[in-house]
């Protein structure tokens, strides 16, 4: 099975970015407790809104990204988190559309 990626974006106060980037490193620990199923990620902000913020994850595939995040509400670090976010932006799924083949 092919890798899965996700990209989640969240509208946070200013004065809140750097502990909703804290408390995201958190939750991403807090899925990978029983198995590593996050095998990459990147917190990205975006350059023209400052206070909208990106999870970029990469999953081991898409099965374990759907079993994971159906856990989201029990995960210790989650309600801090949503406590921060002004507005949930936008959150999917991804798997590649093109292989590549080498040249």
């Amino acid at each position: 099975m092919d890798v899965c990626n996700e990209f989640a974006i969240f509208t946070v106060a200013k004065d809140n970015i750097q502990r909703a980037i804290e408390l995201s490193q958190a939750i991403f620990s807090e899925m990978n407790q029983a198995q590593k199923v996050i095998i990459d990620f990147q917190i990205l902000q975006k350059t023209d809104n400052p206070q909208e913020i990106c999870w970029h994850l990469t999953w081991i595939n898409s099965q374990a990204a759907k079993e994971t995040t159906q856990k989201w509400p029990t995960f210790a670090s989650t309600k801090a988190f949503q406590g921060l976010v002004e507005k949930d932006l936008y959150y999917g799924h991804f798997v590649n559309a093109l292989v590549k083949t080498p040249n």
